[in-house]
């Protein structure tokens, strides 16, 4: 009898590494950073207030500088009596009104000059030089066509808004394909099936930059035109406190207008951070 020999494996397979459990991860872990940055916002804020309080009296001329308390009062007293909401609401109406007739007339204005395109070159120097003409110049001739109603505030800010669009939603319009224009039109495409199916989904781009950047400027305007002449709105408290010396009424009513600016710069990072979705899913 023979014995019969095992036969052993020329080669065994690899270990395989054990697998590697999810490592948990605390809330604090995920979030400190976000939590120092808002404790370190609030810390500067408190720390100015407090140093602003009290040096005015002591280092400053409490007259020029009020004092946050001072402020607060002011502040408070103008939400009992209906004074803050009655302008506050003057203003943002102003600001909504100018930015939806200048955001209009803007974009019909660029689809309707983008395909006249000698037209584009004659009066091109002429929309520069306007878009270039500092707004509030144009506040005293707007005083005399309109009045200090609050037509004349819609429309300084409707025609800020205006160019801005304008020009942004031209550029997007330019920066279709040529090429691509030609080829629908080959295949018989009408000029309307042509903005919609190319031109306008091509701009979108330009126009979204162009709506997004006007949204803060339309407050700009309101305000000029409030500033210059006006008896209602935020600007009109803040030349009336300026007048009676009330500083802690000016600077209440800056306040109030930097609550404005922040909601609208947070409703342009809002259209923003959208545009750069679209973007992505195009690219």
């Amino acid at each position: 009898m023979t014995d019969t020999a095992s036969v052993e494996p020329t080669s065994a397979l690899p270990a395989l590494p054990p697998l590697e459990e999810p490592v948990e991860t605390s809330w604090w872990s995920r979030h400190h950073r976000a939590v120092v940055v808002a404790v370190g916002r609030i810390a500067v804020l408190v720390a100015g207030l407090a140093c602003w309080e009290y040096a005015s009296g002591r280092w400053i001329e409490a007259m020029l500088v009020s004092r946050p308390s001072a402020i607060g009062a002011q502040f408070v007293t103008w939400l009992g009596d209906g004074t803050l909401l009655l302008h506050a609401r003057i203003t943002i109406t102003e600001v909504i009104l100018g930015f939806l007739l200048g955001a209009v007339a803007g974009i019909v204005a660029a689809f309707a000059l983008a395909p006249m395109r000698i037209v584009q070159r004659i009066v091109d120097p002429y929309i520069y030089a306007l878009y270039s003409l500092p707004k509030v110049a144009l506040a005293p001739l707007f005083i005399v066509w309109f009045g200090i109603g609050i037509s004349m505030k819609v429309l300084l800010a409707g025609i800020t808004v205006f160019f801005l669009v304008f020009l942004n939603a031209l550029a997007g319009i330019r920066q279709v394909d040529p090429a691509l224009v030609d080829a629908v039109r080959l295949m018989g495409c009408s000029r309307v099936q042509l903005v919609q199916k190319v031109i306008f989904p091509g701009s979108v781009s330009g126009l979204l930059t162009g709506l997004k950047v006007a949204i803060p400027y339309a407050l700009i305007g309101a305000v000029i035109g409030e500033l210059v002449a006006s008896n209602r709105g935020i600007g009109y408290l803040v030349t009336d406190s300026a007048s009676r010396f009330n500083i802690a009424g000016v600077f209440a009513s800056l306040i109030v207008l930097t609550l404005l600016a922040w909601v609208l710069n947070a409703i342009v990072s809002v259209l923003d951070a959208r545009a750069s979705r679209w973007r992505d899913a195009e690219s």
